[in-house]
């Protein structure tokens, strides 16, 4: 993505003024108003700017009430933190963090970090973006997961073992931490993650991760000449810091005893600040990914989509995208998705050396038939959206029933959500669910009437479905 490279635009409307292969089968005026289109069903979907942005309040302040009253920290990671996905489109992640330990990069001075801190240094002499931890000091206070994860490195020091400090945190209760929450079922780690699913519709993985000070790494980050953050974001994203997960590199020997570094709290804030158009590209990239790619072991992840949409932003003046723009926008993003499939290459936003395309599993066939699938895309114009079952179906629907669904879709999960503050402040408080709160019983009381709209519209309509759980679950899919 070279800087500036498609070109011109009018910085009024945001339109292109220089044709590329976008425009070399559809006139630009015709792919402008398809963009426009597209945009507007997607606010209709729930993607739009300010339900992206009150998501995110949400559960930021859920966090922070539930952090209150932990002993480690909670952070809602991944789609959720970023307002993107409604409440059972994706899978909920969540990081735990310890509290009680910290690990510092070469320079940093021991001495300066409370002495109530169980300290570990990084050594970064591995696969970049991962380190291994080696002990610095103990402190009075153990934790069984830290010390069943300790070993011998043969030369008298003792390192910290991300594959053990995984089994130890699957093997213990650690995750359930909401006991609110009934019916769980634990199923095999993925990466560094414990999937749970919870009533059988809601997917969470869970990630017990450690703080970690790697300055250095966020001010050379920082110190890139970019067009996007502003200063502002960019300031706050490195003064968020990083944190270690225990994965190490999958092509590395010693990958059991390696850690990755990630900056989740900090990506939550820029995928955050990205604009409207921004955003939805991002979304229509992860539904290509879904409906027409479909890896089956997750060679291709959002979180390289995500990259590519980090980079855009970072590397075009902000006035290049507007509503007329997303298509080109959308096909910018899937010609870097070719190219970094083609050359199993693509730089990690935060730490361009780590190559996230890196041992990530795609054999030769998949290789070609992904190339070629999406070549053909590119050449499918915008006519490639109509092979999105979402925007499909928007596109089918009728206006009028599109538009009321949308509003019920939107004020259920505000109600949900509002629901998990409210349960959230009870257990801040340390109190038992009170069933004659007022809030939570009017809460539950709308989230019932709207549920019996939608019933009664199914029902006219022709259609059987007669269980509101079943409803609810359906619409916030």
């Amino acid at each position: 993505m070279a800087e500036g490279g498609f070109g011109c635009t009018d910085t009024e409307t945001g339109s292109v003024s220089r044709p590329n292969s976008l425009y070399s089968r559809h006139s630009q005026n015709y792919v402008e108003s398809v963009s426009v289109e597209i945009c507007t069903i997607m606010t209709r979907l729930g993607y739009g700017e300010e339900m992206r942005r009150w998501r995110v309040a949400r559960y930021r302040e859920c966090d922070r009430l539930r952090n209150a009253y932990l002993s480690n920290t909670f952070i809602t990671a991944g789609s959720k933190a970023e307002g993107l996905t409604c409440v059972y489109e994706s899978d909920r992640d969540h990081l735990f963090l310890l509290k009680n330990v910290i690990c510092l990069e070469a320079g940093i001075n021991l001495y300066s970090i409370p002495h109530d801190l169980q300290v570990y240094r990084m050594d970064t002499h591995v696969y970049p973006g991962h380190c291994r931890l080696l002990l610095e000091r103990l402190t009075s206070r153990s934790n069984e997961i830290i010390d069943n994860a300790l070993c011998d490195n043969g030369n008298g020091g003792v390192l910290l073992s991300s594959s053990l400090f995984l089994d130890e945190f699957s093997s213990s209760s650690f995750a359930y931490i909401d006991l609110l929450q009934l019916k769980t079922v634990q199923h095999k780690c993925v990466g560094p993650s414990l999937p749970l699913t919870i009533r059988g519709c809601l997917h969470e993985d869970n990630v017990l991760a450690l703080r970690c000070l790697c300055p250095s790494v966020l001010h050379r980050w920082a110190a890139r000449p970019r067009h996007w953050p502003s200063p502002v974001i960019v300031k706050k994203v490195v003064t968020l810091g990083a944190i270690l997960t225990p994965v190490g590199f999958k092509g590395s020997e010693f990958k059991h005893m390696e850690w990755r570094i990630n900056f989740n709290s900090g990506e939550a804030e820029l995928v955050s600040n990205l604009n409207d158009t921004q955003a939805k590209v991002y979304v229509l990239l992860k539904m290509i990914i879904k409906d027409i790619i479909k890896p089956t072991n997750k060679e291709i992840t959002s979180y390289i989509l995500k990259n590519i949409v980090l980079w855009q932003a970072e590397r075009n003046p902000q006035t290049r995208f507007s509503a007329y723009s997303l298509l080109h926008w959308l096909h910018d993003g899937l010609r870097e998705l070719r190219t970094a499939i083609a050359k199993k290459y693509m730089p990690y936003y935060m730490i361009p050396e780590r190559n996230l395309m890196e041992a990530c599993g795609i054999n030769n066939k998949l290789h070609r038939k992904w190339v070629a699938d999406i070549t053909d895309m590119l050449e499918e114009g915008p006519g490639v959206i109509l092979r999105l079952e979402k925007i499909r179906k928007a596109i089918v629907g009728s206006p009028e029933p599109m538009l009321w669904y949308s509003k019920k879709r939107m004020e259920l999960e505000m109600l949900w959500l509002e629901e998990q503050k409210r349960i959230a402040e009870y257990i801040y408080k340390n109190e038992m669910l009170n069933s004659s709160d007022f809030m939570l019983n009017s809460l539950r009381f709308r989230r019932g009437e709207v549920l019996m709209e939608v019933r009664q519209r199914m029902i006219q309509e022709g259609c059987s479905v007669n269980d509101r759980d079943d409803i609810a679950v359906a619409m916030l899919m």
